[in-house]
């Protein structure tokens, strides 16, 4: 402890520029400052600081030795601070933003959960499938799906989110059930909020331009023509899994079914010591899989799969449902 005591105080006589000062920072006399430095120089056996009635100056060793120390004091105090906010309780305004639907769904009522528990703190939740510019519009977190861009933000994945083809009984007993992708162009497909359906074939992801009678960009909306035997839809699993299990609808080309996808928590770098921020995405990932749909343990078995070749769109992030 005491070469530690003797590097903190040469430290803070630099840094501060005069015992006096280190004196008052360390929270002792100016004579124990000046004592501890000198038995610095004397154990490393060479002079650190020039003294003079009205200043201080380093030496070359000094200068050195210096560049190689103030940094762990640095880091002891970040370390402390890190702690010290771990412990903080969230307070201020949280301002985030969801796709609509799973936001209303799977995220607001955990943040009203996190609130009960944490009565100082404020939400403005903005729910909207554009994709927001989170650092410019002033948002602390964006819940997003899908592949994300590279970015500045940092991510923390939630959950897994898969993608499913399907259609009615209905539907499949008016048209025969397709097998492979060539054959969706002789189906009625039903256009969400992109016009590009994603699959994986043999590892490569493949995506493929539908289209139909129907298009909207609300994915309730989307669910409830697929159910009422419209067409074929791509919709999540936290939409249509009760009705798999029920046969209300019916997955078609699983063996083609894309994912590497899910749904994340994304915030700026500056922010990650926030505790409003990463408490409550650490109560989102604790929590979040006890709102979504059970997944189901059996899926049908893949449909034979004939390749076909498929023009390979670049990689973008879904548009938020």
């Amino acid at each position: 402890m005491q070469r530690w005591d003797r590097v903190e105080a040469f430290v803070e006589v630099v840094r501060l520029g005069t015992f006096a000062a280190a004196a008052r920072q360390l929270k002792v006399s100016n004579s124990h400052v000046s004592r501890l430095v000198s038995q610095l120089e004397a154990q490393l056996g060479t002079t650190l600081l020039y003294r003079t009635t009205r200043q201080i100056r380093l030496t070359d060793a000094g200068a050195l030795y210096y560049e190689h120390c103030h940094h762990l004091f640095d880091g002891l105090r970040d370390a402390e601070a890190a702690i010290n906010d771990l412990q903080a309780q969230p307070r201020g305004v949280l301002k985030l933003t969801s796709a609509t639907t799973f936001g209303e769904r799977f995220v607001a009522p955990l943040i009203n959960d996190f609130m009960r528990l944490n009565p100082q703190l404020e939400v403005r939740f903005h729910f909207t499938n554009r994709q927001v510019d989170i650092i410019n519009e002033g948002y602390d977190i964006a819940i997003r799906m899908g592949t994300l861009k590279d970015s500045t933000l940092i991510a923390r994945r939630l959950c897994e989110r898969h993608e499913y083809v399907v259609g009615s009984p209905d539907y499949f007993a008016r048209v025969p059930v397709p097998h492979t992708l060539s054959e969706l162009s002789r189906h009625r497909c039903l256009v969400g909020s992109r016009d590009h359906w994603r699959f994986d074939m043999h590892g490569v992801r493949r995506e493929v331009r539908v289209e139909g009678p129907w298009e909207g960009n609300s994915g309730p909306a989307l669910l409830d023509a697929a159910l009422k035997g419209l067409g074929l839809a791509q919709l999540p699993d936290y939409y249509v899994d009760p009705y798999l299990a029920s046969g209300e609808l019916i997955s078609v080309l699983d063996a083609y079914r894309h994912d590497d996808t899910a749904v994340w928590a994304v915030y700026p770098r500056h922010r990650h010591r926030s505790p409003k921020v990463y408490q409550f995405i650490d109560y989102l990932v604790e929590h979040i899989e006890e709102l979504l749909p059970v997944r189901r343990s059996a899926r049908p078995a893949p449909l034979a799969a004939t390749p076909t070749t498929l023009v390979a769109r670049q990689n973008s992030p879904d548009v938020l449902e």
